[in-house]
């Protein structure tokens, strides 16, 4: 069974769709006015908003005859979340380079 944050970063690789979510971040948009945002076809953006739902970034709602489409904080939460334990990995390492480093300074100046 695949891991549902595989279909997250798949939609985050394309700058387009990150715009897209930069973009919502600010507040709902539909479609149409989302498509005025960016120098591509409606239906490019249609079809990336339909990679953003699958991927659960975004949701989807119908308002009389608009669309609105809406960030979803929760799946982007979770992709802060698993990025973290990298980030605690790379500040270990380099507060050992940083000690690491130090030690040799101190031993140039002896």
């Amino acid at each position: 069974m695949p891991d549902p944050i595989d279909g997250v970063f798949a939609a985050l690789a394309d700058p387009t769709r990150r715009a897209i979510l930069a973009r919502l971040a600010t507040g709902d948009a539909t479609a149409g006015e989302l498509a005025g945002d960016f120098p591509i076809s409606a239906q490019a953006v249609s079809k990336h908003l339909n990679v953003l739902e699958a991927a659960g970034l975004i949701v989807r709602t119908r308002e009389a005859q608009r669309r609105w489409c809406s960030i979803v904080p929760a799946q982007v939460r979770s992709v802060a979340e698993w990025a973290s334990q990298y980030e605690r990995l790379w500040t270990e390492r380099y507060d050992a380079l940083d000690k690491y480093l130090g030690r040799i300074a101190n031993e140039e100046e002896s």
